[in-house]
């Protein structure tokens, strides 16, 4: 049975989530209501995702608290967000939030919590990555950065450019075991640390994703 964990004022949500995987006959949904049943449940439940409404009051706290306790620290953490885009938005994924997905629920949820819920595994290694930003306070350009893990769905990068959340990258990595590097488009969805940033890839070809896929079976458990 697959643990989730609901954060929300509303109690009913079957309306709003129904059709998401989340109401699947093999998930076992825990809605709370109040922070510290939420933190509570994180650690005894040990859920394959936490899904957090935005317009809780609490919701930047709890996200912190998850992110910052090592016996929670890697949980896929989900908001919940009605309506257009709000500023909070950001500041939850400042806080940790690995993805912000908007009601009503559409063929990216399920998507999106395929992958989050999977929680690929994440290896440490080092090597030089190279990138181009779209939207960003320095005004874009090209600029260079160190990998300091690798997943199949993301990476944690070490440089000195000024990234901000949700900044749009396109990447070229170069793979200790490859020769020729890799281009993949990504999304900055966390800070992680001074100049360290959390990139989700976003568009991976089948290609570049058995190249990332064979170079983690290199690097070992």
């Amino acid at each position: 049975m697959t643990a989730v964990l609901i954060c929300s004022h509303v109690e009913d949500l079957k309306a709003d989530l129904g059709e998401t995987l989340l109401w699947r006959q093999d998930v076992e949904r825990q809605i709370v209501t109040k922070m510290e049943e939420a933190r509570m449940l994180a650690v005894a439940a040990r859920p394959r995702v936490v899904v957090i409404d935005r317009d809780l009051p609490w919701a930047a706290r709890v996200l912190t608290a998850l992110r910052e306790d090592p016996s929670t620290r890697g949980l896929s953490l989900v908001v919940m967000a009605r309506g257009d885009f709000e500023a909070v938005e950001v500041e939850l994924l400042e806080c940790g939030a690995n993805a912000i997905l908007r009601l009503p629920a559409g063929p990216e949820w399920n998507q999106r919590l395929e992958r989050l819920m999977d929680v690929p595994v994440r290896k440490e290694t080092r090597f030089p990555v190279s990138f181009g930003v779209e939207a960003s306070t320095n005004g874009g350009g090209a600029a260079s950065a160190q990998a300091l893990n690798l997943s199949a769905s993301g990476m944690l990068i070490e440089t000195e450019c000024a990234l901000k959340v949700l900044d749009e990258v396109q990447l070229q990595i170069g793979l200790p075991v490859t020769i020729d590097p890799m281009r993949v488009a990504g999304q900055v969805v966390r800070l992680a640390g001074p100049s360290q940033f959390g990139v989700e890839f976003r568009r991976v070809g089948p290609a570049e994703s058995r190249r990332i896929q064979g170079y983690l079976a290199t690097l070992g458990a």
